[in-house]
């Protein structure tokens, strides 16, 4: 069992920047893939990032290469999310969630936990 809790969400104008933390508990942190995901109200859940349990391999979603950067921190636990220039489109519920398997995936399916997810509104 993994547990994950979410932080650094908040109100951001446009052109602004955020950085997302997410805590994990439980299994080994080193053991498991962690990524990043968002939805916005009427849209489906959408990948952000990824990046492999032992860092060193990241991926990410088109929309957000280049402004949005992937890391974490096995000896904290803690996986975050840097977000840089941000946009009015980035707006949504960003949800941290791990993957037990072997292979980094971008589909939500793949991952088995998932955080209560914190809130980014970016104006414009």
């Amino acid at each position: 069992q993994v547990q994950l809790v979410e932080s650094g969400g908040g109100l951001v104008q446009a052109g602004g920047s955020l950085r997302l933390s997410c805590a994990a508990s439980g299994r080994t942190f080193s053991s498991i893939n962690m990524g990043w995901f968002r939805q916005a109200p009427g849209k489906e859940r959408e990948f952000v990032a990824a990046i492999r349990r032992t860092g060193g391999i990241n991926l990410y979603a088109d929309s957000v290469k280049g402004r949005f950067t992937i890391s974490r921190d096995n000896a904290k636990k803690t996986v975050y999310l840097q977000m840089n220039s941000l946009k009015p489109e980035d707006t949504a519920l960003y949800y941290c969630a791990a993957d037990e398997g072997s292979v980094l995936t971008t589909t939500p399916y793949d991952y088995e936990y998932w955080g209560q997810g914190t809130q980014v509104n970016v104006s414009s």
